[in-house]
């Protein structure tokens, strides 16, 4: 099992695959542990409600449902704290910088 689970959402759960698969490479090399995925924002809810997600992080064209998705991960993480949360860079989403945007989420995870 993954020392840690990043959860990104957009629109469709497409355009963040080939973000993941460019942070899973940036994990492997820095030797971090990590079960990073990507889903549509519907779908989300399901996923808090049945893994252990330890930050999640929203595509930018999907920034405008913050708001929403702070009510979800409110007390759905370890010990009933809040899920860490933020939007992707828009200009490291755009280059599909793997690196910077797992630097962004080991950020909210370790406070």
């Amino acid at each position: 099992m993954a020392e840690q689970t990043i959860m990104l959402n957009c629109s469709a759960g497409m355009s963040t695959s080939l973000l993941v698969t460019k942070m899973q490479e940036a994990a492997k090399a820095d030797g971090i542990d990590a079960k990073i995925f990507a889903c549509p924002a519907s779908e989300a809810s399901q996923h808090l409600e049945n893994e252990t997600i330890d930050c999640v992080l929203l595509g930018p064209q999907v920034a405008y449902m913050k708001g929403d998705f702070e009510n979800k991960v409110k007390g759905a993480g370890k010990d009933g704290k809040d899920i860490p949360l933020d939007v992707i860079d828009m200009q490291a989403y755009g280059m599909m910088d793997g690196e910077t945007v797992l630097k962004q989420a080991e950020a909210l995870i370790n406070g």
